[in-house]
């Protein structure tokens, strides 16, 4: 009985709060990004916005830890975007966004990772301009940072990777992505994949025929920044193998730096340590 009182008083305090918002001018739609998933990642920025919404919009990767912080009296609600299992069309998410604004409301949509890194913040961008929704942006730490900080790999490093390209590892049909592979497979550069598991097979052999070393270290992250992040390191030619069986949100990170990756001997995937020579 206590359960049910505790939750009729919440739903009791969000329709007062609702109820106050409606008939003022109209509210505002922010684009926070909630960062890989470690609370402490996330930006004071974004906790000020966070605690001032009266509605969050969230993916289904962003941890209870962080929308916890959001006020109790805010609605919350999960448009969980995963791969083959779309909850809501991206269409509806930006009609959504723009109808809880034109209520007035202050509106929280909480993306993993940063909102402009494979996120589509800008189509929720462009959607609320075009309906004359005030809309703000507050960036967020995206998973490859947070990937190789974990790993003590940094992304850029003089003498191994003069540049640090992110691409996605799936193309919006479902097919083989469509991406500049000659350009990725130069040497002395870091290539981040997102979203890379199911296609890391492919991506291995169109880059090493496209001219990319073989033996070129790879590092494959997954859950960055949690608790249960799995880190595995291998070679590009081994990265196939590395990644069966893998699962869950997953950045593959391929280039000289990775040879500075730390990973615990239980997680090493035929990886044979190699040498990267620093230049000073």
């Amino acid at each position: 009985m206590v359960a049910h009182r505790d939750k009729a008083a919440k739903g009791a305090r969000r329709l007062v709060v609702l109820g106050e918002r409606r008939g003022r001018a109209p509210g505002r739609v922010w684009l926070v990004g909630a960062g890989p998933g470690d609370p402490e990642l996330l930006t004071i920025k974004a906790l000020r916005v966070l605690q001032g919404a009266d509605v969050v919009v969230h993916d289904g990767l962003v941890p209870a830890e962080i929308l916890d912080l959001a006020p109790p009296a805010a609605r919350r609600i999960s448009v969980a975007k995963r791969k083959s299992r779309h909850s809501y069309a991206q269409d509806e998410i930006n009609r959504m966004l723009v109808a809880f604004a034109r209520d007035g409301l202050e509106v929280v949509r909480l993306k993993g990772g940063d909102p402009f890194i494979f996120g589509r913040g800008g189509e929720e961008l462009e959607a609320c301009r075009a309906a004359g929704v005030e809309c703000g942006v507050v960036p967020g730490v995206t998973a490859a940072l947070a990937a190789g900080a974990a790993a003590g790999a940094p992304l850029t490093h003089r003498g191994a990777a003069q540049a640090v390209t992110f691409v996605t590892g799936h193309a919006a049909t479902g097919e083989a992505p469509d991406l500049d592979w000659p350009s990725l497979a130069r040497a002395n550069q870091t290539v981040v994949i997102y979203m890379g598991l199911s296609t890391s097979g492919l991506i291995a052999e169109r880059l090493i025929a496209a001219g990319r070393a073989d033996a070129t270290p790879a590092l494959i992250v997954v859950d960055a920044s949690r608790a249960n992040e799995q880190r595995i390191i291998t070679t590009l030619g081994g990265l196939a193998q590395a990644a069966e069986g893998l699962d869950g949100p997953a950045l593959l990170l391929l280039g000289e730096a990775m040879a500075l990756a730390q990973v615990d001997a239980a997680g090493l995937a035929g990886y044979e340590g190699a040498e990267l020579e620093a230049k000073a």
